[in-house]
């Protein structure tokens, strides 16, 4: 619980400085409920603390539905927390570039988002809505995050500017963007498949040289580079990053030119003999 309410509590201050520092004394918003806030905060100029307050609120009463007592809890206090960050911390003005404004507003608001994210809760109730639409109908939550802030920029176009729309959009991206930084970390795993005859030698070299994890998979062969065959082999399975995917490469090419490889993003690791680690947690396993 302290390490989540550390990252929750860096979060707030993070996300306060975007926007007390960059996007709310220039007019900027961001995307999802946080770029809703800052609208209607431009349009009426209500105090943003209790527009993030009041906006996030039915959100958050739907993760309580969906994602559980303790993610309310966590989400209530990082809100709770940016709106007395936004009220007590006297943050400075950083600089007034529109460019400056929109990528570096951005890139805090985002840290912040993401820290909260990486304590258990959020800043920003946006995803809570996506993952319960995306129940109910066949669409994904990315289709309904970005829908959704389609319609706040257009809004923004319409109510504010063009100009400050497009800023806007830039400062989401930044903000998204670093959101995945923070949450997913800075290297990216990489889940690999190799078939191979010579997968013993392989399945050695990445224990030994590489000092990975592996699964085996038995598997049977259909039709590959020299026509059909029906024999069954072993289907090595492993996690490295996205850094050492050429060191790889290069170690099952001296060992089989011939090896079948297939390489896909890894968004989530957990237990298991985890890249980096020096040693086995549980031998001979590795899990996502």
């Amino acid at each position: 619980m302290f390490k989540s309410l550390s990252f929750i509590s860096i979060g707030v201050v993070a996300a306060g400085f975007g926007l007390k520092g960059f996007l709310l004394p220039n007019g900027f918003i961001d995307g999802g409920v946080t770029g809703i806030s800052l609208l209607v905060e431009a349009l009426t100029h209500y105090p943003l603390p209790l527009l993030i307050i009041f906006i996030n609120a039915p959100f958050i009463l739907m993760g309580y539905y969906q994602l559980g007592k303790m993610f309310t809890i966590k989400s209530i206090i990082a809100i709770g927390g940016l709106a007395l960050a936004l009220v007590f911390i006297d943050y400075p003005i950083i600089t007034s570039d529109k460019l400056l404004i929109a990528v570096f507003g951005g890139f805090f608001l985002g840290s912040g988002i993401g820290l909260a994210i990486r304590g258990g809760g959020v800043l920003d109730g946006t995803e809570v809505l996506a993952i319960y639409l995306a129940k109910k109908t066949g669409f994904t939550i990315g289709d309904f995050i970005l829908v959704f802030n389609i319609v706040i920029f257009a809004i923004a176009a319409y109510l504010l500017s063009m100009e400050t729309a497009l800023y806007s959009i830039l400062t989401y991206l930044a903000a998204s963007k670093t959101v995945n930084l923070v949450v997913e970390g800075v290297e990216e795993y990489i889940g690999v498949t190799i078939i191979s005859s010579l997968s013993e030698d392989i399945r050695l070299m990445i224990i030994e040289k590489m000092g990975k994890g592996v699964t085996i998979y038995k598997g049977k062969r259909g039709f590959g580079k020299r026509g059909e065959n029906l024999n069954e082999t072993d289907v090595i399975y492993s996690v490295i990053t996205r850094l050492e995917m050429s060191k790889l490469q290069t170690e099952i090419e001296k060992i089989d030119a011939n090896a079948f490889i297939v390489m896909n993003k890894v968004m989530d690791l957990r237990g298991g003999h985890l890249p980096g680690n020096k040693y086995f947690k549980n031998e001979g396993s590795l899990a996502k």
